[in-house]
């Protein structure tokens, strides 16, 4: 069986699968990050998203001897669970049942990191394609719009700590 190495939230891994094993099952059955849930199998519905390099991929369909790139999961994209979307996220109760989210806040996140202050458009267009069984789609908007708010508030301090 061949094995790969591959950079997942900023560690170096070697596993050893087949060559078509889906990224998903090696962060989950090789790794234990067990953040990044299954859903549908097929890229349809987006919880099973992490970055690849920075942008939202659907980890079920990436077979592992296709990934060259830095892999971030929902455990690697704050140690702390302070980032600007995870924190938008509690302020606001997204969450119902939950197991869509760790794919909707890595979607939010690389979105964010993309365009920090996107329209009403850019994140419905950019959301679309992370579904969430218990429909709070609207707090979801809410919540990137107060992300973006956080990490510019973020950045203005930082600004000013650096000018005194």
């Amino acid at each position: 069986m061949p094995t790969y190495t591959l950079e997942v939230n900023g560690n170096s891994f070697t596993v050893e699968c087949e060559a078509d094993t889906p990224l998903l099952w090696v962060l989950r059955d090789h790794l234990n990050l067990v953040g990044t849930k299954f859903g549908c199998g097929i890229a349809q519905c987006g919880a099973c998203t992490v970055h690849l390099d920075g942008v939202g991929i659907r980890s079920c369909q990436f077979p592992i001897s296709s990934i060259d790139k830095k892999v971030t999961t929902i455990e690697g994209l704050s140690p702390k669970g302070d980032h600007p979307v995870q924190k938008a996220w509690k302020e606001l109760d997204v969450a119902q049942c939950g197991y869509c989210q760790s794919g909707q806040i890595m979607m939010a996140a690389a979105l964010l990191d993309r365009n920090p202050n996107p329209s009403d458009l850019d994140v419905k267009m950019t959301m679309n394609g992370n579904l969430c069984r218990c429909g709070t789609y609207n707090r979801i908007q809410e919540a990137i719009g107060l992300a973006s708010e956080i990490r510019r508030d973020s950045s203005s301090n930082n600004e000013d700590l650096k000018n005194t």
